[in-house]
């Protein structure tokens, strides 16, 4: 290594003071740990890309003189084709994007790969994608700002119905580690089927949007937990001694009802932890997909304890299957609802494969005369959607306490 050679040292075959040679020797070990601490120096990238631009579209810029074909997915409900030139380089403007937070990868000759030029990477189950932001509306909630940040911590639980150590994500806001005193309502956030307790920070970008929000006047500040909704796993891939394993959805369906059981191990922790106002009035349980469903039967056998539900694209599903002919549901709602929710919210969009699901549910309460507040948007199944939600969801909180 250069830095090694400069750094030698050359004794010429005389004999130094020990002092000397010592401290020698210590400068050429502090010249070897600089060099294998700057390892990455080397890296080049080689485009400035994506670059947003004025009109809301991006450019794309990519090396790739030996490709054959080269799109990005994910930006549009098509692939993109990008546009070689003689130097090799790939290129590509896309059409106007609505303001948003996308998610996309690139195509290389039919191998899907992170953008090399782009280091802002998510993982979503065993995918990674690319994040781009492109500006305007609720995408400026999902950019960081310069406004007071709250604390991320991932914390271990012990959970005595699943007898093991779990590990969940805690949001804490700005201003809590200000005081001793001061006490806060909590939001139970949960994931989807596949994912873990980093999605909704990583994905769902939840603390950011917190910190915004708060910091704009919009929302209570709140703890939020966002635990691992997998009851056979302990944490998100590579937390656990089961090493660095490839995550797959599949797991997540293989323990229905066990995760609700255990959820009175996370209330019980969050409570004796953290500076919480323990009491229904100051406790909202919200999630997506699976974790729609974690939260549906979650508040609905527990109903004297969560004032505010949210169910995003909930997978409301009964034994296995729909609501519809579900008698046995008959009673426990109203009794979840003979001291209502402040806040039962629904959301799911128009193309959502659970639309159906949730009609029925929605029927089902409108047949018992439940009270809820409904929300409809365009597309299906996706984080862009429940980023969305969480955005509508959150100033509903903990206003009239």
């Amino acid at each position: 290594m250069i830095e090694f050679m400069i750094c030698s040292l050359h004794l010429n075959n005389h004999i130094m003071p020990i002092r000397k040679f010592i401290a020698l020797a210590a400068i050429a070990a502090g010249c070897i740990s600089i060099a294998y601490a700057q390892e990455a120096l080397n890296f080049k990238v080689l485009h400035h890309s994506p670059i947003v631009n004025a009109d809301s579209t991006a450019t794309f810029i990519l090396n790739a003189p030996k490709a054959e074909k080269v799109a990005i997915h994910g930006l549009t409900q098509q692939p993109l084709d990008m546009k070689r030139d003689s130097a090799g380089n790939w290129t590509l403007t896309t059409p106007v994007l609505p303001p948003n937070l996308y998610t996309y990868s690139i195509d290389i000759d039919g191998v899907r790969t992170a953008d090399p030029s782009n280091v802002y990477v998510a993982r979503d189950i065993s995918s990674l994608s690319n994040v781009l932001i492109i500006p305007g509306g609720n995408a400026d909630l999902y950019a960081v700002k310069d406004v007071p940040h709250g604390s991320v911590s991932k914390v271990w639980y012990d959970s005595p119905t699943l007898d093991m150590q779990r590990r969940m994500t805690v949001y804490t806001p700005a201003g809590y580690e200000d005081s001793s005193d001061k006490k806060y309502p909590v939001l139970y956030l949960l994931h989807g089927m596949g994912g873990d307790e980093d999605a909704w920070n990583e994905l769902g970008r939840a603390s950011v949007i917190l910190d915004n929000m708060i910091a704009a006047g919009e929302v209570e500040p709140m703890i939020v937990v966002m635990p691992n909704g997998n009851a056979e796993k302990a944490a998100a891939p590579g937390y656990t001694g089961e090493g660095m394993y490839i995550p797959d959805g599949r797991f997540s369906i293989a323990a229905a009802g066990k995760f609700e059981n255990s959820f009175k191990d996370i209330v019980s922790y969050v409570d004796s932890h953290y500076r919480t106002l323990p009491d229904k009035a100051h406790r909202a349980i919200a999630g997506l997909s699976m974790g729609g469903g974690h939260s549906w039967r979650t508040s609905l056998w527990n109903p004297d304890d969560f004032g505010y539900v949210g169910l995003f694209s909930a997978a409301v599903r009964w034994n296995g299957g729909g609501v519809d002919e579900a008698e046995e549901l008959v009673a426990p709602l109203k009794r979840q609802f003979a001291n209502p929710p402040a806040l039962y919210w629904i959301g799911i969009g128009k193309e959502d494969f659970l639309y159906k699901l949730n009609e029925d549910y929605r029927q089902l309460l409108d047949n018992l005369n439940l009270p809820y507040e409904y929300h409809e948007s365009e597309g299906g199944h996706t984080w862009s959607n429940w980023r969305d939600y969480l955005t509508i969801f959150l100033p509903k909180l903990f206003k009239n306490n």
